[in-house]
């Protein structure tokens, strides 16, 4: 039983670290501490890579953890455009609209869905989950190689579509739900329902 309850909750745990990584993260943005920022952001982001893997290959999938892992991605992605705000400005300053694309088109459902839900959205659409290996793959490479235009921009077009395949299911959705896949499966659930 206790083993059991053990690697039901491992996606959990992991999680459940990503989030209590977080004040440390701040920390390290706030001391200028690259080398622990870094440390902290990466092992966020296999983190963020495992639990997921466990929890679909395992069939361990549940409402809590999705939406545990839903907070513990918001605040991991908060943490890594902090750093880039604080550690690398120059950068930020030179792509100010492509920053402020993506984090508008990222905001806009999350918006949609307080008002619509009363919560956040934890869709876990395979569009954001592909988006978020990304995403992390560029902030990975951006704070231990340097900047790569070509990745960039791509990683920017992937995050848009990401971004509004989410606003259109939370529009779709008569009630939030975890898991959803992609907008297809929404809209083929929809018309099942009907």
């Amino acid at each position: 039983m206790a083993r059991s309850f053990v690697i039901r909750n491992i996606p959990n745990f992991l999680s459940g670290y990503r989030i209590l990584a977080l004040p440390f993260l701040a920390w390290s943005v706030w001391a200028h501490n690259d080398k622990l920022f870094i440390i902290l952001l990466s092992v966020n982001l296999i983190t963020d890579i495992l639990d997921g893997l466990i929890a679909r290959s395992f069939k361990l999938e549940t409402e809590f953890g999705a939406k545990l892992d839903s907070i513990a991605d918001i605040g991991t992605y908060i943490m890594a455009f902090a750093g880039m705000f604080v550690l690398h400005p120059e950068f930020v300053r030179n792509h100010r609209p492509e920053f402020i694309l993506i984090l508008t088109l990222y905001i806009i459902p999350q918006v949609v869905s307080l008002i619509k839900f009363k919560r956040s959205p934890s869709l876990h659409l395979y569009s954001n989950k592909i988006t978020g290996y990304i995403q992390g793959i560029f902030i990975f490479t951006f704070f231990n190689f340097g900047y790569w235009a070509p990745y960039f921009y791509f990683m920017i077009a992937a995050s848009c579509l990401a971004y509004l395949e989410e606003l259109v299911c939370v529009l779709y959705l008569k009630r939030m739900r975890s898991n959803v896949k992609t907008v297809y499966h929404v809209v083929k659930q929809r018309k099942n329902a009907a």
